[in-house]
């Protein structure tokens, strides 16, 4: 079994609703048996769990994206368009408040994610940014969730704003960065690190078997041999593939390894 840590198939900008069911039978005919839809705003994560909770073997996360912090210091949560929907998500006490109802967590949310840093474009707010990730990560800290974190040339204020969240468990999710900080995350935290098709034509650093978990980020970073295309779960077993070569280890050693990781760390799959 190979699982897909992270993705945006209930995304309805770069999939119809057909071509959702289209790619989950993909996945399935190639191994694919778990798939764990990523939110990355209040919305776009409701939408996450509506398409979970009508498939058995796909699994959603909670989480506001730093480009979407807000400058004001007002939780995206609390934005008018927002609270209309507020209500249904049990992770809140209520529609205008960020304390937890853990008691009424949905048995598929499995994550606080993608939530994070990045400074990449010109423009971003670095204080709301960490305000918001800070919010995010005590939001996983109060539900014993573990965390994905996406995190782009912001690896510098990354590592001291986790420290303060000692029990936090999570994933790098799609690593960018350079060998330094690969060590840094390697031996000052206990995170997983995402691997995708980005590493198929890249000369990224590369994990430890025992650290990796296998993501598409569908529909961005489709491996070799379909770079170029519109990404998707069915092609998580290119990326073992040649995962495999490059650490010159037997596939099922892949499979086995990267899968009982991602069960470890989403311990509802």
């Amino acid at each position: 079994m190979l699982i897909d840590s992270h993705c945006h198939l209930h995304d309805r900008e770069f999939f119809s609703a057909e071509e959702a069911e289209e790619c989950l039978e993909r996945a399935r005919k190639a191994g694919v048996k778990k798939i764990i839809c990523v939110g990355t705003s209040h919305i776009d994560s409701l939408q996450a769990r509506d398409f979970a909770s009508n498939h058995n073997n796909v699994y959603w996360t909670y989480g506001i994206h730093p480009e979407n912090a807000n400058p004001q210091g007002k939780s995206p949560i609390q934005d008018e368009s927002a609270r209309k929907v507020g209500n249904e998500f049990s992770l809140y006490s209520n529609k205008d408040s960020m304390r937890p109802k853990k008691p009424n967590l949905d048995a598929r949310l499995v994550a606080i994610g993608e939530v994070g840093l990045d400074y990449h474009y010109e423009g971003y707010d670095r204080e709301a940014q960490i305000r918001l990730f800070e919010q995010m990560l005590q939001l996983a800290a109060d539900n014993d969730l573990p965390v994905s974190f996406h995190i782009r040339e912001a690896f510098s204020d990354f590592f001291p704003v986790v420290a303060n969240f000692p029990m936090i468990r999570g994933v790098v999710h799609s690593f960018t960065d350079s060998k330094k900080i690969l060590r840094r995350i390697l031996n000052e935290t206990e995170f997983y690190v995402g691997v995708n098709g980005l590493a198929t034509y890249s000369t990224l650093p590369t994990p430890p078997l025992e650290r990796i978990l296998l993501e598409t980020d569908a529909p961005f970073l489709a491996p070799v041999p379909y770079r170029g295309e519109r990404n998707e779960p069915a092609f998580i077993p290119e990326i073992a593939k040649w995962l495999a070569g490059k650490l010159e280890e037997p596939i099922e050693e892949i499979i086995k390894t990267t899968t009982n990781n991602a069960q470890h760390l989403f311990n509802c799959l």
